[in-house]
């Protein structure tokens, strides 16, 4: 996912960059609205602006994205008066913080927008029927819990068996983070997030076909059918 950052404040944007980094997300910044506008593409899924810039007001720059773009803007300034809030939300963001904030609350407002984007409950039910899925040599056996490349056992954990067995149930569709998260680890706390990506990786290496577990940018994995 990439995320824009729309911060003046130096200290702010490198510590936020670092944490964003962190949890498995990819970050550019903007420095005022001007750079913002311009860096603001089809590519950026959540947009973090912050309300005092340099050259604009970011009620303003809200206003001017929400015109030209529906990416999901939270709006994360030491402004806490409700009128604010009000202005920001009727400006168009999807959500408001006020600094100081825990980035772990951000972090879980992220998630919460672009879950409204990509809903969980959005793919079809999984087969019932199919205890064997195949795909480019690769072998996953439900049943058994056992992966197979060219007829040969791939050694994975509980898992990277538990990740590739959800993707197998639903070849050649994105499956959101979330989902996989929720199924795999039992939880919707989404500090998993990088374990998820060390984990998707680990299973590609193993596995040989690093094409095989698709990135789909801004929601999750897809197992190519």
């Amino acid at each position: 996912m990439r995320i824009l950052i729309v911060e003046d404040d130096d200290r702010v944007a490198e510590a936020l960059e670092a944490f964003l980094s962190r949890s498995g997300y990819a970050t550019v910044r903007a420095v005022d609205g001007a750079e913002a506008l311009e860096m603001l593409g089809s590519d950026t899924e959540v947009v973090l602006l912050d309300l005092g810039l340099p050259d604009i007001d970011g009620i303003d720059l809200c206003r001017r994205i929400r015109a030209q773009s529906g990416v999901p803007v939270i709006i994360a300034t030491a402004r806490s008066d409700v009128q604010e809030r009000i202005r920001g939300l009727r400006a168009g963001a999807d959500d408001f913080v006020v600094k100081p904030y825990d980035v772990r609350e951000l972090l879980a407002r992220i998630e919460a927008v672009t879950r409204r984007l990509h809903p969980l409950d959005a793919l079809p039910p999984a087969p019932a029927d199919r205890a064997v899925i195949e795909a480019d040599g690769v072998n996953v056996d439900l049943v058994a819990r056992r992966v197979l490349v060219d007829g040969t056992p791939i050694d994975l954990t509980r898992k990277e068996f538990d990740i590739i067995a959800v993707l197998a149930r639903y070849p050649g569709v994105a499956v959101p983070r979330d989902r996989l998260i929720r199924e795999v680890w039992n939880t919707d706390w989404q500090s998993f997030a990088r374990s998820l990506e060390v984990h998707v990786a680990s299973i590609r290496r193993k596995i040989g076909r690093a094409s095989l577990i698709e990135t789909v940018r801004g929601v999750g994995y897809r197992l190519e059918a």
